[in-house]
């Protein structure tokens, strides 16, 4: 029998990044995987600034963006167009990135899933975790201490059991595990029955000069979208409907797809009768809006397509399911080394359900506008803005200190954020030792207390509980004497705390607690707070 801390069932986006993730923060992880390797086709390329935040933290930033511009320019829009040498109908992002260096260290980025995983799966690797590609679950099995499974090499045939105490399940937006687990999936269903068409063709003249990152199109003979490569020779098109929508059949072009008819596709979308084009291969989908009725069951966890199927209007699906593995992983590490108690792995569908219900509703309002705005508008949200949806979403669970009166929000202007419990730290460069750094540096694998400039009392008093709750925590008084400092002296007004405040962010970057002065700061208060965000019950 194999055992391992988690098993991770798929080895896709999610899949890797769980394992990456899980790895970073000292836990041990095996993921299996069904085909033989990362993925062959481009698929999720939109990434955004969360997730560009969430590979920074276990030191894969730099690497992603140097492969993102060697494919992409890094700053690209979004538009649509009639055909890509037709008229420009609108533009929805001039600028991928205009102006988030105020909100994030990092950048928006276009990547092909094919180039991103590679580096995941060796980051994963280097870090510690086990893969198996070509294997695939066959059964499972749970009980009080763990999970059970059958897994199957597909070449060999030869079947092994692992045990694990915890499951995660990136298996897809069909996911045979959460079938078996019985959870059900609600929202708007299946939009279309889609095709990606990969293609060679010669648009480089039609690209100069213009700022096309994604590029919508809408005529007669097509609904979609592009992407190309930075060359302009290599892309593919996403299309979602064909002909007059007002037809049921409209929205099924995957039944009817043939070489011949994806080469007319491509070229009307292109709008040139001449230019040549190759049709590389031919993907059949389905755009769905979906979200799972339950993120857990005992001792498996849902995540990535398996919890939430996501229209790619936007590039939320894969950007979610990272986000998923980036709320889950430090609290399953923390759980099994136990500093935690169990029950703070409560708060992943408490945390994660209604972001992605809100994601989900987001992405299908954008299908709605970009793709097919004849559609019944009845019960459709309202449109939230980009950054709103990438870093101001908010938690709420019992594992986060309580804000009185705001519950219902999901979301925040992150514009305007001012550090409150739930919320993403708002992006503040500080020094530590004298380098530039980020507030979400500092907490990328342990939890981090950030007091004022006369915090000195929360700071004692955290490190003192922390050392009695065994629980890693870096604390930085930000008052021109330590190793961290805030030299353009704005973490008071960027965090509403006084000079005796102090935040506690956890290591997925969110505060889980925050007192704006030190009104009752001692040791009992601080065991209190730690032993909460812990998922332990108050002293």
């Amino acid at each position: 029998m194999i055992h391992t801390d988690v098993l991770i069932v798929g080895g896709s986006l999610v899949g890797l990044s769980a394992a990456a993730m899980l790895a970073h923060h000292g836990a041990e992880c095996l993921a299996v995987e069904r085909h033989q390797g990362t993925a062959i086709h481009p698929r999720a390329g939109h990434f955004h600034l969360r997730t560009l935040e969430a590979f920074r933290a276990i030191g894969l930033e730099d690497a992603v963006r140097a492969t993102s511009e060697a494919q992409f320019d890094p700053d690209g829009g979004i538009s649509a167009v009639e055909s890509l040498a037709g008229k420009e109908i609108a533009q929805y992002i001039v600028n991928l990135n205009e102006g988030v260096e105020q909100y994030s260290p990092s950048r928006r980025l276009f990547l092909t899933q094919q180039s991103l995983e590679p580096l995941l799966r060796e980051r994963a690797l280097q870090l510690g975790a086990q893969l198996r590609y070509g294997t695939e679950l066959i059964a499972f099995e749970q009980d009080g201490s763990g999970v059970t499974a059958t897994v199957r090499n597909l070449e060999t045939g030869q079947e092994d059991t692992i045990r694990a105490r915890y499951m995660i399940a990136a298996d897809g937006n069909r996911s045979p595990v959460r079938n078996k687990l019985g959870i059900g999936m609600a929202g708007h269903g299946q939009l279309s029955h889609s095709v990606t068409l990969y293609f060679r063709a010669d648009c480089a003249r039609w690209l100069e000069g213009r700022n096309l990152g994604v590029i919508y199109v809408k005529n007669d003979d097509l609904r979609g979208f592009f992407r190309m490569e930075r060359s302009g020779e290599t892309g593919f098109l996403a299309v979602n409907t064909v002909g007059d929508v007002g037809r049921p059949e409209a929205h099924n072009i995957a039944d009817v797809i043939t070489p011949e008819l994806a080469e007319r596709l491509v070229r009307s979308a292109i709008g040139d009768a001449d230019v040549p084009i190759a049709i590389r291969d031919i993907a059949r989908w389905q755009a769905v809006a979906d979200v799972a009725q339950a993120f857990r069951k005992d001792r498996v966890f849902l995540a990535g397509d398996a919890a939430h199927v996501v229209p790619p209007t936007g590039g939320f699906g894969g950007n979610t399911g990272v986000q998923d593995a980036h709320n889950l992983c430090w609290k399953l590490a923390l759980v099994l080394k136990g500093i935690a108690s169990p029950a703070l792995l409560d708060s992943y569908e408490a945390e994660r359900r209604p972001v992605s219900a809100l994601t989900v509703e987001q992405a299908y309002t954008r299908y709605v506008l970009r793709i097919h705005p004849e559609r019944d508008r009845e019960g459709m949200e309202p449109l939230v803005d980009e950054l709103n949806m990438e870093i101001g979403y908010l938690y709420r669970s019992s594992v986060i200190a309580p804000v009185e009166g705001d519950h219902e929000l999901v979301y925040e202007d992150p514009r305007e954020a001012t550090g409150r419990p739930g919320s993403r730290a708002p992006h503040l460069l500080l020094k530590l030792d004298g380098k530039e750094i980020s507030v979400l540096d500092l907490a990328s694998s342990r939890h981090a207390l950030l007091a004022g400039p006369k915090g000195r009392q929360w700071a004692a008093a955290a490190e003192q509980a922390a050392r009695g709750l065994n629980l890693p925590l870096d604390v930085h008084v930000l008052d021109g004497q330590g190793p961290a400092t805030d030299p353009h002296g704005k973490f008071l007004s960027r965090y509403g705390v006084s000079e005796s405040g102090a935040v506690l962010i956890r290591p997925d970057g969110f505060i889980a607690w925050k007192a704006e002065s030190d009104h009752n700061a001692d040791a009992r208060q601080a065991e209190a707070m730690l032993s909460r965000i812990l998922g332990k019950e108050h002293p």
